[in-house]
């Protein structure tokens, strides 16, 4: 499977998905607007371990939602999440959606 790309939102699969769970399925907040990149159809868990989440889906597809992105079915499988940084002259710094 190839990594998938919604803004600055990145799923790249892993073997599997280890961690504890977390009761929500939002996978990154914008920090201006607020927006949410979240799985909003499917079944899927969402995992957190040495600060990186990690998504399963066990459904043959789940659906990641955005208010700025045009909706994404992600298939079935374990899945890193990470977000996009870009880098400033006062240092490394997470991309804003």
């Amino acid at each position: 499977m190839q990594p998938i790309r919604q803004g600055d939102v990145i799923l790249q699969p892993v073997p599997q998905v280890e961690g504890e769970k977390i009761p929500h399925l939002t996978l990154a907040e914008g920090e201006v607007t607020g927006h949410k990149h979240r799985i909003t159809e499917g079944k899927a868990k969402l995992f957190s371990k040495n600060d990186t989440l990690y998504l399963r889906i066990y459904s043959r597809t789940a659906l990641l939602s955005h208010e700025e992105h045009k909706a994404i079915a992600v298939p079935q499988g374990h899945w890193m999440v990470k977000i996009q940084r870009e880098y400033e002259p006062e240092g490394w710094r997470y991309v804003a959606d």
